[in-house]
């Protein structure tokens, strides 16, 4: 498969704007993300697919894909934020004690 290239303007100008949106739609995204870096790793993500997979996604299906990243990377390691007493509410709430 032909990888499209990783500094290919195409994937920059289709995914920037994507992030900025969402970024700037949601506070949890302004507080836990930056843009810049996800930015490359949308470019990093989509630059496996080869130029003709990439051009198949619309714009639609382009942002739900990016959106669902972003979550994953938003949320991961929120739980490393919480202090001994609530992760153990978090276990006790979890275990359903």
């Amino acid at each position: 498969m032909q990888e499209v290239k990783k500094d290919n303007p195409e994937l920059m100008n289709r995914i920037s704007p994507i992030v900025e949106k969402l970024i700037k739609g949601s506070s949890l995204y302004q507080v836990k993300l930056k843009k810049d870096e996800m930015v490359k790793k949308m470019v990093d993500l989509f630059g496996e697919f080869s130029p003709e997979e990439f051009r198949a996604i619309s714009d639609n299906d382009l942002e739900k894909r990016i959106n669902s990243i972003l979550v994953v990377e938003a949320v991961s390691g929120t739980l490393n934020d919480l202090t001994p007493e609530q992760i153990a509410i978090y276990d006790e709430i979890v275990e359903g004690k």
